[in-house]
Protein backbone atom coordinates (compact mmCIF):
# COMPACT_ATOMS: atom_id res chain seq x y z
CA UNK A 1 0.00 0.00 0.00
CA UNK A 2 2.82 2.38 0.84
CA UNK A 3 4.45 1.74 -2.54
CA UNK A 4 1.16 2.38 -4.30
CA UNK A 5 0.66 5.62 -2.32
CA UNK A 6 4.15 6.84 -3.22
CA UNK A 7 3.54 6.02 -6.88
CA UNK A 8 0.30 8.04 -6.91
CA UNK A 9 1.93 11.02 -5.19
CA UNK A 10 4.86 10.99 -7.64
CA UNK A 11 2.46 10.73 -10.57
CA UNK A 12 0.42 13.73 -9.38
CA UNK A 13 3.57 15.79 -8.86
CA UNK A 14 4.77 14.98 -12.37
CA UNK A 15 1.38 15.90 -13.81
CA UNK A 16 1.44 19.21 -11.90
CA UNK A 17 4.87 20.19 -13.23
CA UNK A 18 3.82 19.32 -16.80
CA UNK A 19 0.98 21.83 -16.45
CA UNK A 20 3.33 24.28 -14.77
CA UNK A 21 5.70 24.15 -17.74
CA UNK A 22 2.82 24.66 -20.14
CA UNK A 23 1.26 27.62 -18.30
CA UNK A 24 3.80 30.10 -16.87
CA UNK A 25 3.00 31.14 -13.34
CA UNK A 26 2.91 34.79 -12.41
CA UNK A 27 3.47 36.19 -8.97
CA UNK A 28 0.51 37.24 -6.88
CA UNK A 29 0.42 40.70 -5.39
CA UNK A 30 -1.27 41.66 -2.16
CA UNK A 31 -4.07 44.21 -2.23
CA UNK A 32 -2.53 45.98 0.73
CA UNK A 33 -0.18 48.92 0.74
CA UNK A 34 3.52 48.31 0.73
CA UNK A 35 3.85 50.09 4.06
CA UNK A 36 1.44 47.65 5.65
CA UNK A 37 3.00 44.56 4.12
CA UNK A 38 6.44 45.47 5.37
CA UNK A 39 5.11 44.82 8.84
CA UNK A 40 3.69 41.38 8.04
CA UNK A 41 5.46 38.48 9.69
CA UNK A 42 6.48 35.67 7.38
CA UNK A 43 5.91 32.13 8.55
CA UNK A 44 8.38 29.42 7.80
CA UNK A 45 5.83 27.24 6.09
CA UNK A 46 2.19 27.43 5.08
CA UNK A 47 -0.88 25.38 5.68
CA UNK A 48 -3.02 25.54 2.59
CA UNK A 49 -5.49 22.91 3.69
CA UNK A 50 -9.12 23.98 4.11
CA UNK A 51 -10.40 24.94 7.54
CA UNK A 52 -12.43 22.39 9.46
CA UNK A 53 -16.09 23.20 10.09
CA UNK A 54 -17.64 22.15 13.36
CA UNK A 55 -20.33 23.15 15.81
CA UNK A 56 -19.03 25.24 18.71
CA UNK A 57 -20.57 23.55 21.75
CA UNK A 58 -19.82 26.48 24.06
CA UNK A 59 -21.93 29.07 22.27
CA UNK A 60 -24.49 31.03 24.23
CA UNK A 61 -28.18 30.03 24.08
CA UNK A 62 -28.84 32.69 21.47
CA UNK A 63 -26.37 31.18 19.04
CA UNK A 64 -26.51 27.40 19.49
CA UNK A 65 -27.37 26.86 15.85
CA UNK A 66 -24.42 28.78 14.46
CA UNK A 67 -21.59 27.09 12.63
CA UNK A 68 -18.14 28.54 13.18
CA UNK A 69 -14.79 28.07 11.55
CA UNK A 70 -12.35 26.46 13.91
CA UNK A 71 -9.11 28.38 14.06
CA UNK A 72 -6.14 26.21 13.39
CA UNK A 73 -3.45 26.16 15.98
CA UNK A 74 -2.94 29.92 15.81
CA UNK A 75 -1.44 29.95 19.27
CA UNK A 76 1.58 28.21 17.80
CA UNK A 77 4.10 30.23 15.86
CA UNK A 78 4.72 27.33 13.49
CA UNK A 79 2.43 26.38 10.65
CA UNK A 80 2.97 22.87 9.41
CA UNK A 81 1.41 20.96 6.56
CA UNK A 82 0.70 17.28 6.24
CA UNK A 83 0.31 17.59 2.50
CA UNK A 84 3.04 15.99 0.36
CA UNK A 85 2.90 19.07 -1.88
CA UNK A 86 4.82 22.06 -0.54
CA UNK A 87 3.21 25.41 0.27
CA UNK A 88 4.98 27.04 -2.65
CA UNK A 89 3.46 24.44 -4.96
CA UNK A 90 0.07 25.14 -3.39
CA UNK A 91 0.42 28.83 -4.26
CA UNK A 92 1.56 28.04 -7.78
CA UNK A 93 -1.23 25.54 -8.34
CA UNK A 94 -3.79 28.09 -7.21
CA UNK A 95 -2.33 30.66 -9.57
CA UNK A 96 -2.17 28.06 -12.35
CA UNK A 97 -5.87 27.35 -12.11
CA UNK A 98 -6.67 31.06 -12.20
CA UNK A 99 -4.46 31.47 -15.27
CA UNK A 100 -6.29 28.63 -16.99
CA UNK A 101 -9.68 30.12 -16.12
CA UNK A 102 -8.50 33.53 -17.27
CA UNK A 103 -7.52 32.11 -20.63
CA UNK A 104 -10.81 30.27 -20.98
CA UNK A 105 -12.92 33.38 -20.35
CA UNK A 106 -10.88 36.00 -22.16
CA UNK A 107 -13.12 38.37 -24.16
CA UNK A 108 -16.16 37.02 -22.34
CA UNK A 109 -17.22 40.55 -21.41
CA UNK A 110 -18.36 41.38 -24.93
CA UNK A 111 -22.06 42.09 -24.80
CA UNK A 112 -22.19 42.26 -21.01
CA UNK A 113 -23.93 45.20 -19.27
CA UNK A 114 -22.35 48.65 -19.57
CA UNK A 115 -20.71 49.68 -16.29
CA UNK A 116 -19.55 53.33 -16.28
CA UNK A 117 -15.97 53.93 -15.14
CA UNK A 118 -14.94 57.04 -13.21
CA UNK A 119 -11.35 57.98 -12.41
CA UNK A 120 -10.42 59.52 -9.06
CA UNK A 121 -8.37 62.69 -9.47
CA UNK A 122 -5.21 62.98 -7.39
CA UNK A 123 -5.71 64.56 -3.97
CA UNK A 124 -3.13 67.31 -4.43
CA UNK A 125 -4.83 69.07 -7.36
CA UNK A 126 -6.24 71.64 -4.89
CA UNK A 127 -3.85 73.06 -2.30
CA UNK A 128 -4.63 74.06 1.29
CA UNK A 129 -5.52 77.59 0.18
CA UNK A 130 -8.16 76.21 -2.20
CA UNK A 131 -6.16 77.03 -5.31
CA UNK A 132 -5.92 74.83 -8.40
CA UNK A 133 -2.27 73.82 -8.51
CA UNK A 134 -1.66 72.96 -12.19
CA UNK A 135 -4.49 73.82 -14.62
CA UNK A 136 -2.47 72.78 -17.69
CA UNK A 137 -1.58 69.45 -16.10
CA UNK A 138 -5.24 68.86 -15.28
CA UNK A 139 -6.22 69.53 -18.89
CA UNK A 140 -3.61 67.07 -20.11
CA UNK A 141 -4.80 64.46 -17.63
CA UNK A 142 -8.45 64.93 -18.58
CA UNK A 143 -7.50 64.69 -22.24
CA UNK A 144 -5.97 61.27 -21.60
CA UNK A 145 -9.07 60.18 -19.69
CA UNK A 146 -11.30 61.33 -22.53
CA UNK A 147 -9.23 59.33 -25.03
CA UNK A 148 -9.76 56.23 -22.88
CA UNK A 149 -13.54 56.80 -22.99
CA UNK A 150 -13.72 57.31 -19.25
CA UNK A 151 -17.25 58.26 -18.22
CA UNK A 152 -16.26 60.84 -15.64
CA UNK A 153 -14.06 61.84 -12.73
CA UNK A 154 -14.33 61.89 -8.94
CA UNK A 155 -13.10 64.86 -6.89
CA UNK A 156 -12.66 65.09 -3.12
CA UNK A 157 -13.99 68.34 -1.64
CA UNK A 158 -12.09 68.70 1.60
CA UNK A 159 -13.77 70.20 4.65
CA UNK A 160 -10.31 71.05 6.00
CA UNK A 161 -9.61 73.22 2.94
CA UNK A 162 -12.94 74.86 2.20
CA UNK A 163 -13.86 75.76 5.80
CA UNK A 164 -10.29 75.57 6.95
CA UNK A 165 -9.78 78.81 8.84
CA UNK A 166 -13.05 80.15 10.21
CA UNK A 167 -16.40 78.50 10.94
CA UNK A 168 -18.99 79.01 8.19
CA UNK A 169 -16.49 80.84 5.96
CA UNK A 170 -16.36 78.71 2.81
CA UNK A 171 -13.78 79.10 0.03
CA UNK A 172 -14.70 77.26 -3.18
CA UNK A 173 -12.63 79.17 -5.79
CA UNK A 174 -10.16 76.39 -6.60
CA UNK A 175 -12.95 73.88 -7.03
CA UNK A 176 -14.87 76.28 -9.27
CA UNK A 177 -11.86 76.55 -11.60
CA UNK A 178 -11.37 72.78 -11.59
CA UNK A 179 -15.03 72.02 -12.29
CA UNK A 180 -15.12 74.48 -15.18
CA UNK A 181 -12.22 72.63 -16.80
CA UNK A 182 -14.01 69.30 -16.29
CA UNK A 183 -17.07 70.83 -17.95
CA UNK A 184 -14.94 71.74 -20.99
CA UNK A 185 -14.21 68.04 -21.54
CA UNK A 186 -17.88 67.08 -21.12
CA UNK A 187 -17.08 64.54 -18.42
CA UNK A 188 -19.48 63.60 -15.65
CA UNK A 189 -18.47 64.61 -12.14
CA UNK A 190 -18.90 62.88 -8.81
CA UNK A 191 -17.89 64.85 -5.72
CA UNK A 192 -16.97 63.59 -2.26
CA UNK A 193 -17.89 65.50 0.88
CA UNK A 194 -14.62 64.68 2.64
CA UNK A 195 -15.05 65.28 6.37
CA UNK A 196 -11.88 63.41 7.29
CA UNK A 197 -8.16 64.03 7.37
CA UNK A 198 -5.76 63.00 4.62
CA UNK A 199 -2.05 62.34 4.94
CA UNK A 200 0.53 60.11 6.50
CA UNK A 201 1.56 56.72 5.21
CA UNK A 202 1.45 56.29 1.46
CA UNK A 203 0.13 59.80 0.76
CA UNK A 204 3.35 61.45 -0.38
CA UNK A 205 3.78 65.10 0.55
CA UNK A 206 0.06 65.91 0.60
CA UNK A 207 -1.36 66.60 4.06
CA UNK A 208 -4.91 67.82 4.65
CA UNK A 209 -6.05 68.16 8.25
CA UNK A 210 -9.43 68.89 9.72
CA UNK A 211 -10.24 72.64 9.79
CA UNK A 212 -7.84 74.64 11.92
CA UNK A 213 -10.64 76.09 14.02
CA UNK A 214 -11.77 72.54 14.83
CA UNK A 215 -8.26 71.55 15.86
CA UNK A 216 -8.15 74.62 18.13
CA UNK A 217 -11.34 73.42 19.82
CA UNK A 218 -9.72 70.00 20.12
CA UNK A 219 -6.84 71.43 22.12
CA UNK A 220 -9.29 72.47 24.82
CA UNK A 221 -11.68 69.55 24.44
CA UNK A 222 -9.90 66.47 23.13
CA UNK A 223 -13.03 64.39 23.58
CA UNK A 224 -14.37 65.62 20.24
CA UNK A 225 -12.03 63.02 18.69
CA UNK A 226 -12.21 59.23 18.68
CA UNK A 227 -10.22 57.79 21.58
CA UNK A 228 -8.80 54.32 22.23
CA UNK A 229 -8.56 52.49 25.54
CA UNK A 230 -5.15 54.01 26.33
CA UNK A 231 -6.59 57.51 25.92
CA UNK A 232 -4.87 58.27 22.62
CA UNK A 233 -6.82 60.68 20.41
CA UNK A 234 -7.26 60.17 16.68
CA UNK A 235 -7.78 63.39 14.72
CA UNK A 236 -8.70 61.68 11.43
CA UNK A 237 -12.34 62.61 11.94
CA UNK A 238 -14.72 63.77 14.64
CA UNK A 239 -16.24 61.35 17.11
CA UNK A 240 -19.78 60.37 16.16
CA UNK A 241 -20.76 60.89 19.79
CA UNK A 242 -20.75 64.69 19.22
CA UNK A 243 -23.23 64.48 16.34
CA UNK A 244 -25.81 66.11 18.62
CA UNK A 245 -23.50 67.88 21.09
CA UNK A 246 -23.08 71.67 20.72
CA UNK A 247 -19.33 71.69 21.09
CA UNK A 248 -18.28 73.23 17.74
CA UNK A 249 -18.70 76.97 18.29
CA UNK A 250 -22.35 76.50 19.20
CA UNK A 251 -23.07 73.91 16.49
CA UNK A 252 -23.44 70.16 16.67
CA UNK A 253 -21.45 67.78 14.52
CA UNK A 254 -24.28 67.08 12.10
CA UNK A 255 -25.10 70.80 11.84
CA UNK A 256 -21.52 71.48 10.77
CA UNK A 257 -21.74 68.76 8.11
CA UNK A 258 -25.11 70.03 6.89
CA UNK A 259 -23.92 73.65 6.60
CA UNK A 260 -20.94 72.51 4.53
CA UNK A 261 -23.11 70.41 2.21
CA UNK A 262 -25.68 73.19 1.82
CA UNK A 263 -22.93 75.69 0.96
CA UNK A 264 -21.62 73.35 -1.75
CA UNK A 265 -25.09 72.81 -3.20
CA UNK A 266 -25.73 76.57 -3.36
CA UNK A 267 -22.31 77.43 -4.80
CA UNK A 268 -22.51 74.92 -7.65
CA UNK A 269 -26.21 75.08 -8.41
CA UNK A 270 -25.45 75.63 -12.11
CA UNK A 271 -23.51 72.36 -12.36
CA UNK A 272 -26.35 70.45 -10.72
CA UNK A 273 -28.84 72.06 -13.10
CA UNK A 274 -26.73 71.10 -16.13
CA UNK A 275 -26.39 67.52 -14.91
CA UNK A 276 -22.59 67.71 -14.77
CA UNK A 277 -22.54 66.72 -11.09
CA UNK A 278 -24.10 63.28 -11.29
CA UNK A 279 -23.63 62.10 -7.70
CA UNK A 280 -22.40 63.16 -4.26
CA UNK A 281 -20.54 60.82 -1.93
CA UNK A 282 -20.98 61.52 1.78
CA UNK A 283 -17.93 60.87 3.94
CA UNK A 284 -19.02 59.16 7.14
CA UNK A 285 -15.80 58.18 8.89
CA UNK A 286 -12.08 57.51 8.63
CA UNK A 287 -10.81 57.55 5.01
CA UNK A 288 -14.28 58.69 4.00
CA UNK A 289 -15.63 55.20 4.69
CA UNK A 290 -18.39 54.20 7.07
CA UNK A 291 -16.12 52.81 9.79
CA UNK A 292 -14.43 53.64 13.06
CA UNK A 293 -10.72 54.57 12.79
CA UNK A 294 -9.91 51.25 14.46
CA UNK A 295 -6.91 50.24 12.35
CA UNK A 296 -5.02 53.48 11.91
CA UNK A 297 -1.38 53.27 10.90
CA UNK A 298 -0.66 56.49 12.78
CA UNK A 299 -1.50 54.58 15.97
CA UNK A 300 1.02 51.89 15.09
CA UNK A 301 -1.40 49.45 13.49
CA UNK A 302 -0.02 47.07 10.86
CA UNK A 303 -1.78 44.38 8.85
CA UNK A 304 -3.17 41.99 10.01
CA UNK A 305 -3.76 43.48 13.46
CA UNK A 306 -7.29 43.34 14.83
CA UNK A 307 -7.40 47.05 15.68
CA UNK A 308 -8.90 48.64 18.79
CA UNK A 309 -12.32 49.86 19.83
CA UNK A 310 -12.70 53.64 19.54
CA UNK A 311 -15.26 54.54 22.19
CA UNK A 312 -13.37 56.08 25.09
CA UNK A 313 -14.06 59.78 24.59
CA UNK A 314 -16.33 61.13 27.31
CA UNK A 315 -19.32 61.58 25.01
CA UNK A 316 -19.20 57.95 23.84
CA UNK A 317 -18.82 56.81 27.42
CA UNK A 318 -21.88 58.83 28.42
CA UNK A 319 -23.89 57.13 25.68
CA UNK A 320 -22.61 53.72 26.77
CA UNK A 321 -23.66 54.38 30.37
CA UNK A 322 -27.15 55.37 29.22
CA UNK A 323 -27.47 52.20 27.14
CA UNK A 324 -26.27 49.98 29.99
CA UNK A 325 -28.64 51.62 32.46
CA UNK A 326 -31.53 51.22 30.03
CA UNK A 327 -30.65 47.55 29.69
CA UNK A 328 -30.70 47.21 33.47
CA UNK A 329 -27.01 46.35 33.81
CA UNK A 330 -25.15 49.52 34.76
CA UNK A 331 -21.95 47.55 35.36
CA UNK A 332 -21.82 46.88 31.60
CA UNK A 333 -20.99 50.56 31.00
CA UNK A 334 -17.39 49.85 30.04
CA UNK A 335 -15.33 48.77 27.09
CA UNK A 336 -13.81 45.26 27.03
CA UNK A 337 -10.65 44.98 29.12
CA UNK A 338 -9.37 41.88 27.32
CA UNK A 339 -9.65 42.93 23.65
CA UNK A 340 -5.90 43.23 23.04
CA UNK A 341 -4.15 46.02 21.18
CA UNK A 342 -3.93 47.26 17.59
CA UNK A 343 -1.63 44.48 16.41
CA UNK A 344 -2.99 41.62 18.48
CA UNK A 345 -4.32 38.44 16.87
CA UNK A 346 -7.75 37.14 17.89
CA UNK A 347 -6.39 34.05 19.65
CA UNK A 348 -4.16 36.26 21.80
CA UNK A 349 -7.15 37.97 23.43
CA UNK A 350 -9.82 36.79 25.80
CA UNK A 351 -12.48 38.77 23.98
CA UNK A 352 -11.98 37.72 20.33
CA UNK A 353 -10.61 34.21 20.73
CA UNK A 354 -12.69 31.17 19.91
CA UNK A 355 -15.38 30.87 22.59
CA UNK A 356 -14.35 34.33 23.75
CA UNK A 357 -16.26 37.05 25.54
CA UNK A 358 -17.46 38.62 22.29
CA UNK A 359 -20.33 36.10 22.39
CA UNK A 360 -21.12 36.47 26.09
CA UNK A 361 -24.20 38.40 27.20
CA UNK A 362 -22.04 41.44 27.96
CA UNK A 363 -20.09 41.05 24.73
CA UNK A 364 -23.23 40.96 22.61
CA UNK A 365 -24.60 44.03 24.42
CA UNK A 366 -21.41 46.03 23.90
CA UNK A 367 -20.94 45.06 20.26
CA UNK A 368 -24.56 45.86 19.44
CA UNK A 369 -24.23 49.29 21.05
CA UNK A 370 -20.92 49.95 19.28
CA UNK A 371 -22.32 48.98 15.87
CA UNK A 372 -25.56 50.88 16.48
CA UNK A 373 -23.56 54.06 17.04
CA UNK A 374 -22.16 53.66 13.53
CA UNK A 375 -25.64 53.07 12.11
CA UNK A 376 -27.10 56.06 13.98
CA UNK A 377 -24.33 58.31 12.66
CA UNK A 378 -25.06 57.24 9.09
CA UNK A 379 -28.79 57.79 9.61
CA UNK A 380 -28.30 61.25 11.15
CA UNK A 381 -25.95 62.57 8.48
CA UNK A 382 -27.81 61.04 5.54
CA UNK A 383 -31.10 62.53 6.76
CA UNK A 384 -29.58 65.99 6.36
CA UNK A 385 -27.70 65.10 3.16
CA UNK A 386 -30.98 64.22 1.45
CA UNK A 387 -32.27 67.67 2.40
CA UNK A 388 -29.16 69.41 1.09
CA UNK A 389 -28.96 67.54 -2.21
CA UNK A 390 -32.63 66.73 -2.83
CA UNK A 391 -32.89 64.47 -5.90
CA UNK A 392 -29.13 63.98 -6.40
CA UNK A 393 -27.78 60.44 -6.17
CA UNK A 394 -26.01 59.94 -2.82
CA UNK A 395 -23.19 57.46 -2.25
CA UNK A 396 -21.75 55.89 0.90
CA UNK A 397 -18.49 53.95 0.86
CA UNK A 398 -18.32 50.70 2.83
CA UNK A 399 -14.87 49.28 3.71
CA UNK A 400 -13.54 45.81 2.93
CA UNK A 401 -12.27 44.51 6.28
CA UNK A 402 -11.46 40.98 5.14
CA UNK A 403 -8.69 39.85 7.48
CA UNK A 404 -9.78 37.41 10.22
CA UNK A 405 -12.96 36.83 8.21
CA UNK A 406 -12.45 33.06 8.44
CA UNK A 407 -12.44 33.08 12.24
CA UNK A 408 -15.50 32.90 14.46
CA UNK A 409 -15.33 36.44 15.86
CA UNK A 410 -14.35 38.47 12.75
CA UNK A 411 -12.35 40.65 15.13
CA UNK A 412 -11.21 43.34 12.66
CA UNK A 413 -14.78 43.90 11.49
CA UNK A 414 -15.98 44.19 15.08
CA UNK A 415 -13.52 46.95 15.99
CA UNK A 416 -14.37 48.75 12.73
CA UNK A 417 -18.04 48.82 13.76
CA UNK A 418 -19.55 45.89 11.85
CA UNK A 419 -21.15 43.33 14.17
CA UNK A 420 -20.51 40.46 11.79
CA UNK A 421 -19.29 37.34 13.61
CA UNK A 422 -20.27 33.97 12.17
CA UNK A 423 -23.56 33.94 14.09
CA UNK A 424 -24.62 37.49 13.09
CA UNK A 425 -25.21 39.45 9.88
CA UNK A 426 -23.52 42.77 10.52
CA UNK A 427 -24.21 44.39 7.16
CA UNK A 428 -27.99 44.06 6.81
CA UNK A 429 -28.80 46.68 9.51
CA UNK A 430 -26.42 49.13 7.82
CA UNK A 431 -27.96 48.50 4.42
CA UNK A 432 -31.46 49.01 5.80
CA UNK A 433 -30.46 52.58 6.68
CA UNK A 434 -28.89 53.13 3.26
CA UNK A 435 -32.06 51.80 1.66
CA UNK A 436 -34.14 54.17 3.78
CA UNK A 437 -32.31 57.13 2.25
CA UNK A 438 -32.08 55.64 -1.29
CA UNK A 439 -28.29 55.67 -1.11
CA UNK A 440 -25.90 53.87 -3.46
CA UNK A 441 -23.54 51.56 -1.58
CA UNK A 442 -19.97 51.74 -2.90
CA UNK A 443 -17.88 48.77 -1.84
CA UNK A 444 -14.09 48.78 -1.80
CA UNK A 445 -13.00 45.86 -4.01
CA UNK A 446 -9.77 44.16 -3.01
CA UNK A 447 -8.63 43.55 -6.60
CA UNK A 448 -6.02 40.82 -6.82
CA UNK A 449 -6.38 37.64 -4.82
CA UNK A 450 -4.18 37.54 -1.75
CA UNK A 451 -1.43 34.95 -1.47
CA UNK A 452 -1.68 31.66 0.41
CA UNK A 453 0.70 32.95 3.06
CA UNK A 454 -1.26 36.13 3.77
CA UNK A 455 -4.45 34.10 3.67
CA UNK A 456 -3.00 31.67 6.18
CA UNK A 457 -1.50 34.26 8.49
CA UNK A 458 -4.62 36.44 8.74
CA UNK A 459 -7.41 33.96 7.98
CA UNK A 460 -8.38 36.48 5.31
CA UNK A 461 -11.12 35.97 2.76
CA UNK A 462 -11.73 39.00 0.52
CA UNK A 463 -13.83 36.95 -1.88
CA UNK A 464 -16.04 35.63 0.92
CA UNK A 465 -16.54 39.12 2.32
CA UNK A 466 -17.30 40.55 -1.13
CA UNK A 467 -19.86 37.82 -1.73
CA UNK A 468 -21.61 38.55 1.57
CA UNK A 469 -21.61 42.34 1.22
CA UNK A 470 -22.63 42.54 -2.44
CA UNK A 471 -25.38 39.94 -2.18
CA UNK A 472 -26.73 41.42 1.04
CA UNK A 473 -26.94 44.85 -0.61
CA UNK A 474 -28.49 43.53 -3.82
CA UNK A 475 -31.01 41.43 -1.88
CA UNK A 476 -32.21 44.63 -0.20
CA UNK A 477 -32.63 46.40 -3.50
CA UNK A 478 -29.67 48.73 -3.06
CA UNK A 479 -27.81 50.18 -6.00
CA UNK A 480 -24.23 48.94 -5.69
CA UNK A 481 -21.00 50.46 -7.00
CA UNK A 482 -17.32 49.60 -6.57
CA UNK A 483 -13.90 51.12 -6.09
CA UNK A 484 -10.46 49.50 -6.14
CA UNK A 485 -8.59 49.47 -2.83
CA UNK A 486 -5.17 49.99 -4.40
CA UNK A 487 -4.12 50.73 -7.98
CA UNK A 488 -3.95 47.86 -10.47
CA UNK A 489 -1.11 47.61 -12.93
CA UNK A 490 -1.81 44.56 -15.07
CA UNK A 491 -4.58 42.71 -16.84
CA UNK A 492 -4.94 40.10 -14.14
CA UNK A 493 -5.91 42.71 -11.57
CA UNK A 494 -8.30 44.44 -13.94
CA UNK A 495 -9.99 41.17 -14.88
CA UNK A 496 -10.39 40.30 -11.21
CA UNK A 497 -12.25 43.57 -10.69
CA UNK A 498 -14.35 43.03 -13.82
CA UNK A 499 -15.40 39.63 -12.47
CA UNK A 500 -16.61 41.29 -9.27
CA UNK A 501 -18.35 44.07 -11.20
CA UNK A 502 -20.24 41.68 -13.48
CA UNK A 503 -20.46 38.20 -11.93
CA UNK A 504 -20.84 35.62 -14.69
CA UNK A 505 -22.67 33.08 -12.56
CA UNK A 506 -25.30 35.44 -11.15
CA UNK A 507 -28.67 34.15 -12.40
CA UNK A 508 -30.20 37.62 -11.99
CA UNK A 509 -27.43 39.27 -14.05
CA UNK A 510 -26.80 41.81 -11.31
CA UNK A 511 -23.84 44.12 -11.74
CA UNK A 512 -22.26 47.28 -10.34
CA UNK A 513 -23.91 50.54 -11.32
CA UNK A 514 -20.50 52.19 -11.81
CA UNK A 515 -16.87 51.71 -10.84
CA UNK A 516 -14.36 54.24 -9.49
CA UNK A 517 -10.74 53.66 -10.48
CA UNK A 518 -8.08 54.96 -8.10
CA UNK A 519 -4.97 55.81 -10.06
CA UNK A 520 -1.48 55.33 -8.58
CA UNK A 521 -0.49 58.94 -9.31
CA UNK A 522 -1.42 61.52 -11.95
CA UNK A 523 -2.49 59.42 -14.91
CA UNK A 524 -0.27 61.26 -17.41
CA UNK A 525 2.76 59.85 -15.58
CA UNK A 526 1.48 56.29 -15.95
CA UNK A 527 1.26 55.91 -19.73
CA UNK A 528 2.85 52.47 -19.46
CA UNK A 529 -0.48 51.18 -18.10
CA UNK A 530 -2.69 52.93 -20.64
CA UNK A 531 -3.16 49.86 -22.82
CA UNK A 532 -4.23 47.72 -19.87
CA UNK A 533 -6.49 50.44 -18.49
CA UNK A 534 -8.00 50.88 -21.94
CA UNK A 535 -8.68 47.13 -22.09
CA UNK A 536 -10.27 47.24 -18.63
CA UNK A 537 -12.59 50.12 -19.53
CA UNK A 538 -13.68 48.31 -22.70
CA UNK A 539 -14.47 45.21 -20.64
CA UNK A 540 -16.49 47.29 -18.18
CA UNK A 541 -18.33 48.85 -21.12
CA UNK A 542 -19.07 45.39 -22.56
CA UNK A 543 -16.91 45.90 -25.64
CA UNK A 544 -14.17 43.34 -24.97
Amino acid sequence: MQLMRNFIVDFLKALFFIFKATFPVRSVESPLSASSLRNCSAKGSLDCQPSVLRIDESLSPASLDSVVVSERDTKSEKYTSTSPISSAECLEADQLMRDVRSGEHENDFTGTPYVPVYVMLATGVINNFCQLVDPDGIRQELSHMKSLHTDGVVVDCWWGIVEGWSPQKYEWSGYRELFNIIREFKLKLQVVMAFHEYGGNGSGDVMISLPQWVLEIGKENQDIFFTDREGRRNTECLSWAIDKERVLKGRTGIEVYFDFMRSFRTEFDDLFAEGIISAVEIGLGASGELKYPSFSERMGWAYPGIGEFQCYDKYSQQNLRKAAKLRGHSFWARGPDNAGQYNSRPHETGFFCERGDYDSYYGRFFLHWYAQSLIDHADNVLSLATLAFEETQLIVKVPAVYWWYRTASHAAELTAGYYNPTNQDGYSPVFEVLKKHSVTMKFVCSGLQITCQENDDAFADPEGLSWQVLNSAWDRGLTVAGENAVPCYDREGYMRIAEIAKPRNDPDRRHLSFFVYQQPSPLVERTIWFSELDYFIKCMHGKN
